[in-house]
């Protein structure tokens, strides 16, 4: 019985540059991918005080002295909201685990209303026409209220807000005495 031999040709050293830079970058790729997919997991089992404390350190992410942690995602322009000025927003509020608990709406407000603290704190940070992203501990979200605790009490409450409009509060009393539901005089500060 006899074998036939093909000979075969050696590869070129250039290919065969390619094939190990193409392994390389491969791993690098798929280290880059595990390190990636690991980081974000593992924090989503941590408590709410271990998340928000291994939170802060993320790229982009402020603390405010209170504990809110924010990030400017779009800064818009002109001056911030201040006690009694109105607010247009609109938001969706989700947990860390993503399920959400408040569906994309619009809301208006006045800052000074009852709300939620650091909600309220979060939204005085910004201006018309910017885009920002809230991380709320349970003590300036739900926790803050007392009472019965619910299932959001003790929750990191995760806002996207977007301010659509801001009314000065001189605007907002001038309307409501043209209206006849302020009289002259009253609310002036």
């Amino acid at each position: 019985m006899s074998v036939t031999a093909v000979p075969l040709q050696p590869v070129k050293g250039s290919y065969t540059l390619w094939i190990w830079l193409g392994v390389l970058a491969a791993a690098a790729v798929a280290f880059a991918l595990a390190w990636t997919g690991t980081r974000a997991p593992a924090a989503s089992h941590l408590d709410a005080d271990a998340f928000l404390a291994w939170h802060k350190n993320q790229s982009g992410i402020q603390t405010t002295p209170s504990g809110l942690q924010y990030q400017v995602i779009e800064a818009g322009s002109g001056a911030n909201p201040a006690e009694q000025d109105g607010v247009v927003v609109e938001i969706v509020g989700t947990l860390r685990s993503g399920k959400e608990f408040q569906p994309k709406t619009p809301m208006r407000f006045q800052i000074g209303q009852p709300m939620i603290p650091g909600f309220t704190e979060g939204v005085k940070l910004m201006k018309k026409g910017a885009r920002y992203r809230f991380w709320l501990p349970p003590k300036l979200g739900y926790g803050a209220a007392g009472g019965s605790p619910n299932e959001l009490s003790d929750q990191v409450l995760i806002f996207d807000v977007n301010m659509q409009e801001l009314v000065p509060a001189a605007v907002i009393r001038q309307m409501m005495q043209q209206q006849g539901g302020l009289p002259q005089g009253a609310g002036a500060q």
